[in-house]
């Protein structure tokens, strides 16, 4: 092993990206090997250093590199569920289909592994698969996610013990991750099965997708996101009926995922800037859903749906005094501008609610009257001095955004000075300034330094107002 072979497997060992990059220039050895043999391409995949790894690869190491069991450091990464370095690995020119010693393929190790992700990461385009191919890969990702990843890895690893669970997030979604035996995977193989057969053209009914969905509670689950993507794309009438025929399923699941479905198509569509042909549709829809509902964990989604679509003062006044808060918190959204007297109302008593969140809601929309009654602006103003910080923030940052240039608010804005939360101050000191209050310079030297979490932070040019 040269000198700088030796250098740089200890920088890559050290995790020192910077000395990686500058030992990676003109006479640089990328295939640097260590003192086991083994090259330095491995030794970064298999303690996670993904930046090191992706220097590696750009300056030309081998990307089909082996470990000391010649298994190829592709699957290392699989193993690790890096999905970032296994896209660089495959970009590189890795080989996802080289038959390994056990008759596995990193891809398929990658399928058995249960992260959605990597699949995506190490599959390319599978226009390549030969029929054969495509067929055990489903068949893999079926079998896993029909068994379950802990009973799979039981069968295989023989373990008695109990497995380690716990709960990993992975592209915004989450992932249960299981360990037994000395072998760890993610149950994520509804998701992965769901992918593979959209990749493949298979046309997978709308029942089972959200069976597999409505499988996990957590609507943020790999499995909810993949079905409901897929149902999305998709697009046709037909589709779009079938799922929306859920919302009469006697499940409260399945009905949630109706609205996650709707959610989600809306988001596509704003994404995408185009045209949704049911929209006139699923508003009558949801208005009437909403009237429906009996489960409040539903109907908070739904009407969170409907406030996303506009206003609705009857179903509003409907649901103000509903038994959940998860309810009562989406309220005050369904109140159109001017309030009337009924509205007004009812966001008092919601601004009384023995909830903090209901009361912080109600407080939010409140504040956003314009011109605004001294009655609004009391409650406003009380909301304050309530004793949830989280109210008090939502308060205070209505306050300093709002139309009331009484002495009263002023006052209020300056007690908020003395908070022991920065953002509560912050919000204090630059509802002063948009006041052109005198008070402006101190209240900003009382907020004290901002961090880099506040650099695009509106609220900072208060100080030059």
């Amino acid at each position: 092993m040269t000198d700088g072979d030796a250098r740089l497997v200890a920088a890559v060992r050290a995790g020192n990206l910077r000395e990686v990059h500058a030992l990676l220039g003109p006479g640089g050895n990328p295939d640097a090997a260590d003192e086991y043999g083994l090259p330095v391409l491995y030794a970064a995949v298999a303690s996670r250093k993904d930046g090191i790894a992706e220097a590696l690869l750009g300056a030309g190491a081998d990307p089909d590199a082996m470990d000391a069991d010649g298994v190829p450091v592709l699957c290392t990464a699989v193993a690790a569920f890096a999905h970032e370095t296994v896209a660089a690995l495959v970009k590189a020119g890795a080989d996802p289909d080289r038959l390994l010693p056990d008759g596995t393929t990193p891809l398929l190790r990658a399928v058995e592994g249960g992260s959605p992700a990597t699949v995506r990461a190490v599959r390319g385009e599978v226009l390549r698969l030969s029929v054969a191919q495509r067929e055990r890969l489903l068949v893999a990702a079926r079998h896993w996610y029909e068994t379950g990843a802990e009973e799979e890895l039981r069968s295989r690893t023989g373990a008695t013990g109990p497995a380690e669970w716990s709960s990993v997030e992975e592209e915004w979604c989450d992932v249960e991750q299981v360990a037994l035996g000395g072998v760890t995977v993610r149950a994520g193989h509804g998701a992965v099965l769901t992918e593979l057969e959209l990749a493949f053209g298979i046309l997978t009914p709308v029942e089972e997708l959200v069976a597999r969905a409505v499988r996990h509670p957590d609507v943020c689950h790999v499995d909810w996101s993949a079905s409901c993507w897929w149902l999305v794309e998709r697009g046709d009438r037909e589709t779009w009926s079938a799922v929306v025929a859920f919302r009469h399923h006697p499940s409260p699941g399945h009905r949630r995922f109706v609205v996650e479905y709707l959610q989600t198509r809306d988001r596509a569509v704003s994404v995408s800037h185009g045209v949704n042909p049911y929209q006139d549709e699923e508003a009558r829809l949801l208005k009437a859903w909403a009237v429906e509902e009996t489960d409040g964990g539903v109907l908070a989604v739904v009407l969170d749906t409907v406030s996303g679509e506009g206003y609705d003062e009857p179903l509003a006044l409907r649901y103000a005094g509903h038994p959940n808060p998860r309810v009562r918190r989406e309220v005050p959204y369904l109140f159109d501008a001017p309030l009337t007297p009924e509205a007004t109302a009812a966001l008092f008593a919601l601004a009384g609610d023995p909830d903090p969140e209901v009361r912080g809601h109600a407080g939010g929309r409140l504040g956003r009257e314009r011109g605004a009654t001294p009655e609004i602006r009391a409650v406003v103003l009380g909301l304050l001095r309530d004793p949830d910080p989280a109210v008090r923030a939502t308060a205070g940052a209505v306050l300093a955004a709002g139309d009331d240039r009484t002495p009263e608010a002023a006052e209020a804005l300056v007690a908020l000075l003395a908070e022991e939360d920065q953002e509560l101050r912050l919000e204090g000191a630059y509802g002063l300034a948009r006041r052109g209050d005198p008070r402006t310079r101190e209240a900003y030297e009382r907020v004290g330094p901002l961090g880099p979490q506040h650099e695009h932070d509106h609220r900072r040019s208060g100080r030059w107002l």
